[in-house]
């Protein structure tokens, strides 16, 4: 039973959405709402994001999404804005291991990505099934795959900046897909006004927690080994200010040097080093520290 309260202020099921109908609420962040939606003239499911900033905004009886005040109303369309141009941005990205965005449209006074609907299971679900532990060939079907799709993100001027086992889709097979655009932003940065910034304790990087931290591939490599990590242990990282004032954390090739190869560890230790230029500065070099990749 979905959270009434978690998804208050989504569209409701059967609202229409220019030729999509929506079905049900999926996820909601502090400046979108995650659908699962079918296309009307053929039923084919899909996942719309739409932009809806809480702080931000409301929703009319109309369904319009409107700003809560006149104060933030310049907020808003600016937010707006920048919402629709990473959907343009990512409806370019394509590779096999990267949701594909199928359209974008505008409608109810904000905007709307359309992306494709897979089925699997979440890679967090994994780790919970399994207490961490997950075994080498996992680790080394999903994450090979998974940084050749963020090489690509990179490649386009992009940063992801919310990769966490949560944002991993991993389907039948062992292919990973990655999901969650939300974050993302150009690299490097041209100094854009956002309505906020995506933090979650334990996979973001110290970077992101500071006014000047300089952003890069490098960290969404620490999220990368941070996800890593939680497949080996099964509980989040340390956040990264907690390692930056005391870092408690036993590197990975001391914890678990009995169950995996020394080369996985070490890659591991490797991409959560807290200063960021003490990590693999692009994934083909963290790729190569990658046992299957030598």
């Amino acid at each position: 039973m979905q959270d009434g309260a978690k998804f208050e202020n989504f569209l409701l099921a059967g609202t229409l959405v220019d030729q999509y109908i929506i079905e049900c609420p999926l996820a909601g962040g502090g400046f979108s709402a995650v659908y699962l939606a079918r296309q009307v003239a053929d039923q084919r499911r899909v996942v719309i994001k739409e932009y809806l900033p809480r702080r931000l905004a409301c929703r009319t009886r109309q369904n319009e999404v409107v700003p809560v005040t006149e104060e933030v109303h310049s907020a808003f369309l600016r937010g707006r804005k920048l919402f629709l141009e990473e959907a343009m941005v990512l409806s370019r990205l394509k590779h096999p291991n990267i949701v594909e965005v199928l359209n974008f449209l505008r409608a109810n006074g904000t905007v709307y990505l359309v992306m494709t609907y897979d089925y699997g299971k979440i890679l967090a679900y994994y780790i919970k099934e399994k207490k961490g532990s997950l075994s080498e060939h996992f680790l080394m079907t999903v994450f090979p795959l998974l940084l050749d799709g963020l090489k690509t993100i990179h490649e386009q001027a992009l940063l992801h900046l919310d990769i966490k086992p949560q944002n991993i889709l991993i389907r039948p097979g062992g292919a990973p897909l990655l999901l969650d655009f939300g974050a993302a932003q150009a690299y490097p940065g041209i100094g854009q006004w956002r309505p906020g910034k995506v933090l979650t304790n334990g996979f973001s990087p110290i970077e992101q927690y500071q006014a000047d931290g300089k952003l890069g591939p490098w960290s969404d490599i620490y999220a990368v080994g941070a996800t890593m990590r939680m497949c080996l242990d099964g509980t989040a990282p340390l956040s990264a200010p907690e390692r930056t004032k005391k870092n408690s954390m036993a590197p990975a090739a001391k914890a678990f040097r009995r169950k995996y190869p020394p080369a996985l560890l070490e890659a591991v230790d490797w991409a959560m080093e807290v200063e960021s230029s003490q990590r693999p500065q692009s994934v083909t070099e963290f790729l190569s520290a990658l046992p299957s990749s030598r």
